[in-house]
């Protein structure tokens, strides 16, 4: 079953009619109605494209969080050969939040990294909603560190709401395995891509997206605190999370205009949850155009091209 956004009511209509009409043909009572259903299929692809030619940054946040939106595991299995996940930080323990290893892209061989928010409710209490604890971070700067010693490119896909805030990740240093995570990142000798695929939430998501290149898809969102928990700071008031998503500027679309962002990858009409396999496509054939452009270099052209990425953001606002 497709699920609608309160946005997409329009096309929900027209399509539950010709889904109706499809069903009323089937029967075999030799009643011909496509004709009728081809006209309402292109009445629901025309408003849908209407819809998403034109969302506002909230509208975009729930396209993000879509529940039937591709998530890590998706990208991993349809673009990574050979995949083998390695658990744990070697310190306390093992976080699903972080899913992480080595396999091929394409030929090539990987390191992979990504957040992952499960889609049931056994693996999204499993995974902890996508939001890591101290030790994913630190399974994350192992696996960096691993992929620096044997020359492996690193690909990550963000997707999270935020680091974990509870009382136990913080007993644990939260913020000091961010940041520990974040520099691991940076100093990576290999080249390394982020793509947003979901939402990019705060610090959260920032200590596996500090890559040689950061990309979104184009209904993705990457901010320093949720529409939610902003409107909750600024105004005491969560209803107002659509006037702070307007504000923050979240989308792709903003970021890459801030420099941000180095590039958007574009999604089928009605984001990539309408067609899952050619979302995933797109964002191998971008990742695959980054990894060329480094292709060639050398550790230190690598890094110092990374840090004059991070350096320069904010400067030619």
């Amino acid at each position: 079953m497709r699920s609608y956004l309160d946005f997409e009511k329009p096309v929900a209509e027209l399509e539950a009619k010709s889904d109706e009409l499809r069903a009323l043909e089937a029967r075999g009572d030799g009643i011909s109605l496509s004709e009728e259903i081809g006209k309402l299929d292109a009445k629901a692809n025309q408003a849908l494209k209407e819809i998403y030619a034109a969302l506002t940054p909230w509208q975009k946040t729930l396209v993000a969080r879509h529940p039937q939106r591709p998530h890590f595991k998706d990208y991993c299995a349809a673009l990574i050969e050979e995949f083998t996940p390695l658990a744990g930080d070697r310190a306390f323990g093992e976080d699903e939040a972080i899913v992480g290893g080595f396999g091929r892209f394409r030929g090539e061989a990987v390191c992979v990294i990504g957040q992952e928010k499960g889609d049931s409710t056994e693996t999204r209490i499993r995974h902890n909603f996508g939001m890591p604890k101290p030790e994913g971070y630190r399974k994350a700067v192992r696996l960096v560190e691993m992929a620096g010693r044997f020359g492996l490119p690193v690909l990550s896909f963000v997707d999270t709401a935020g680091a974990y805030p509870g009382i136990d990740a913080e007993e644990r240093g939260q913020a000091e395995a961010i940041a520990r995570s974040t520099e691991a990142w940076l100093g990576l000798p290999t080249a390394s891509v982020a793509l947003v695929i979901g939402e990019g939430g705060s610090g959260g998501a920032i200590a596996i997206a500090a890559a040689s290149r950061v990309l979104m898809l184009e209904h993705a969102i990457y901010s320093v605190i949720s529409p939610e928990g902003a409107a909750s700071i600024l105004w005491r008031d969560t209803a107002r999370a659509q006037d702070a998503a307007t504000g923050m500027k979240i989308t792709a679309q903003d970021l890459l205009r801030f420099g941000v962002i180095d590039g958007i990858v574009s999604e089928p009409t009605g984001g990539a949850h309408r067609d899952k396999q050619a979302a995933m496509t797109r964002a191998g054939d971008a990742i695959a155009a980054v990894l060329a452009d480094f292709a060639g270099l050398d550790a230190a052209a690598i890094v110092d091209k990374r840090a004059e990425k991070f350096l320069g953001i904010g400067r030619h606002l």
